[in-house]
C-alpha cells in the first residue's frame, strides 16, 4: 500500500475513533424492557469507563433509567437545546448539585455583603452607546482551553482565572493560562476552597497579591492543599483591580462582555443543565446562585434567538465542547439563571507584568491557534 494512502488511511480510522469516543447515542427501543435499559447501562458505563460496586451498582442503575427517560423526553420536545447522557448520567440531580454546581455564590455574596447597599458606583461601560452584534473573545485568542473543576467547589476560582486570563491576553497579546489551585490554596481568609468563594474577592486577593502564577507552576490538584507561598511569591499576571456589574442588567452585562469576559454566577443545579448538550439553554433554572462561570461572548441564532457564550468548568466533555449558550435579553431581569446578578470582571491598565524570566508572558495553551481548530466542531 502506498505510504502516504495508509498515512490517510490511519488518520480517518483516528478521526473515526474519536468521533465515536466523544458521543453517546442511544435508541427508543433500548428504553422499552428492563434487559435493555440495563444493557444501555453497561454501555454507558464502558464509554465513560465508570466502575461501581455490586451493592452500589443496582442503586446507579436506578437512577441512570430515571435519567435516560428524562433525556429522551426532553429530546422528542421542540426545544431549541438538546441533552444527552454524559459522565452524570447515574447522579441524581441532588449529587449533581453538591458535587460540581455546590459553590453556594450566593451565600457566599450575602454574608460578605460585598456589593454593600450603595449600588454599583464605578462601571467603566455605563456610557458606551453602541456594541457589536456578536462578539467571541474565542475567536480573538483570549480564551483558554475548557478546564475540569473535578468534584471540588472550585467553580469561583475557574470562573476569576478565564476573565483575568482574558482581559491580560487583551492589554498584552499574550495568553497565559494561570492558576486556579493558588486561589483554593492560598486564598483563605474569605473564600473558602472546594467549598466555595467569589470572584470579586478573588479578584482582591490577586492584586493584593501583586498578581498570580501559572497554571503550569502550580497545577491544578481538584482538592484544598496548603499554600505553597513559593509559587504563590511568583507571580506572572497582574491586575489592578475589578469592577461590578450593575445587578440584574442584562445590557450592563452586554456592554461589559462587548470589551472583556466576565465572570459571572449562575444557577447551575436543574437536570436540563445537568445533561446540556448542544443548542441555545432555555430550560428552567431559579436565581439560586450555585456555580461560578465566564461570559466569553454572546451573539444570536439565525431565527434571532439571542445568547450568552458562557465557559463553563466541568471538562470539554459537557455541553459545546465545554461551553453553553445560554439565552439572552430574557423577560427576568435577573437574566436566565440568574446570570446578571452577580457579574464582575478584573481590571488592567497597562500592558506590562510582574516582572519574570521569561517577561511575564508565559507560554499560555495555544490561544487563536486552539480555537482556530476547535471552533468547527461546534
Amino acid at each position: 500500500m502506498d505510504y502516504k494512502k495508509h498515512i490517510i488511511l490511519v488518520c480517518l480510522a483516528m478521526a473515526l475513533l474519536l468521533a465515536y469516543s466523544e458521543a453517546f447515542d442511544f435508541e427508543e427501543k433500548e428504553l422499552e424492557t428492563e434487559e435493555s435499559l440495563w444493557n444501555l447501562y453497561e454501555r454507558w458505563r464502558s464509554h465513560h469507563t465508570v466502575s461501581r460496586d455490586l451493592d452500589e451498582k443496582q442503586k446507579r442503575y436506578n437512577v441512570f433509567k430515571e435519567n435516560v427517560r428524562h433525556v429522551h423526553k426532553v429530546n422528542k420536545l421542540d426545544k431549541p437545546y438538546k441533552l444527552k447522557l454524559n459522565k452524570f448520567a447515574d447522579l441524581t440531580i441532588h449529587e449533581f448539585r453538591t458535587r460540581f454546581a455546590g459553590s453556594k455564590i450566593r451565600h457566599h455574596s450575602m454574608l460578605n455583603g460585598h456589593r454593600g447597599s450603595g449600588g454599583v458606583k464605578n462601571f467603566m461601560y455605563a456610557k458606551v452607546d453602541s456594541v457589536p452584534a456578536s462578539v467571541d473573545w474565542r475567536n480573538k485568542g483570549a480564551v483558554a482551553p475548557v478546564k475540569n473543576q473535578g468534584q471540588c467547589g472550585s467553580c469561583w476560582a475557574f470562573s476569576t482565572i478565564a476573565a483575568v486570563e482574558g482581559i491580560n491576553q487583551i492589554k498584552t497579546g499574550k495568553l497565559v493560562t494561570l492558576s486556579e489551585q493558588e486561589l483554593v490554596d492560598c486564598d483563605t481568609k474569605q473564600n473558602q476552597g472546594c467549598n466555595g468563594g467569589l470572584m470579586p474577592m478573588a479578584f482582591d486577593f490577586i492584586k493584593q497579591n501583586g498578581g498570580i502564577t501559572t497554571e503550569d507552576l502550580y497545577p491544578y490538584s481538584a482538592q484544598d492543599g496548603s499554600c505553597d507561598t513559593a509559587k504563590m511569591n511568583a507571580p506572572k499576571v497582574s491586575i489592578d483591580g475589578h469592577e461590578l456589574v450593575p445587578e440584574s442588567n442584562e445590557d450592563a452585562l452586554l456592554k461589559a462582555v462587548a470589551n472583556q469576559p466576565v465572570s459571572v454566577a449562575i444557577d447551575a443545579g436543574g437536570q436540563d443543565m445537568q445533561f446540556y448538550s448542544e443548542g441555545v439553554f432555555t430550560g428552567e433554572c431559579g436565581i439560586e446562585l450555585d456555580h461560578g462561570v465566564a461570559v466569553v461572548g454572546y451573539g444570536a441564532t439565525q431565527d434571532g434567538t439571542k445568547y450568552w457564550i458562557v465557559r463553563n468548568s466541568w471538562g470539554e466533555e459537557w455541553g459545546e465542547k465545554g461551553y453553553i449558550r445560554m439565552q439572552r435579553d430574557v423577560s427576568a431581569k435577573e437574566g436566565l439563571c440568574g446570570i446578571a446578578m452577580e457579574a464582575s470582571y478584573p481590571t488592567k491598565n497597562s500592558s506590562t507584568n510582574p516582572s519574570t524570566d521569561d517577561g511575564g508572558d508565559g507560554s499560555g495553551d495555544g490561544g487563536d491557534d486552539w480555537w482556530s481548530t476547535k471552533k468547527d466542531e461546534l
